[in-house]
């Protein structure tokens, strides 16, 4: 196994589900987000290409750091080593057993000592 570890993280954006393996993922700073940075895309063989993968390829093409919210990330695996980044289509009405994590709009404020 190589000494940094990989993570597969499995995120829904609109009516896709997203299949993404990356070296580096992080509570951002940004409230509600997780960062991942340094996708990792495999190198195949030329002759077999992937239209899934190359179509990721091209979307996060030139991008350092992506911030996915947390409310869309469905799970997030550390794993041995890299797979195929996918994109699978999930149609309207269609029977699916992920649902999104409620989470509220806005932070809770603190309370003060007068409450």
């Amino acid at each position: 196994m190589s000494s940094s570890p990989v993570y597969k993280v499995i995120f829904q954006n609109g009516n896709q589900v997203v299949e993404i393996f990356a070296r580096q993922i992080y509570q951002s700073d940004m409230w509600g987000f997780i960062e991942v940075e340094e996708l990792l895309f495999g190198e195949r063989s030329q002759i077999l290409v992937d239209p899934a993968e190359e179509k990721l390829k091209t979307e996060f093409s030139g991008v350092q750091r992506s911030y996915i919210p947390l409310h869309s990330v469905i799970r997030i695996d550390e794993v041995a080593k890299e797979g195929v980044a996918k994109i699978s289509d999930v149609k309207p009405g269609e029977s699916t057993n992920v649902t999104s994590f409620p989470m509220p709009s806005t932070p809770a404020k603190p309370r003060s000592s007068d409450d």
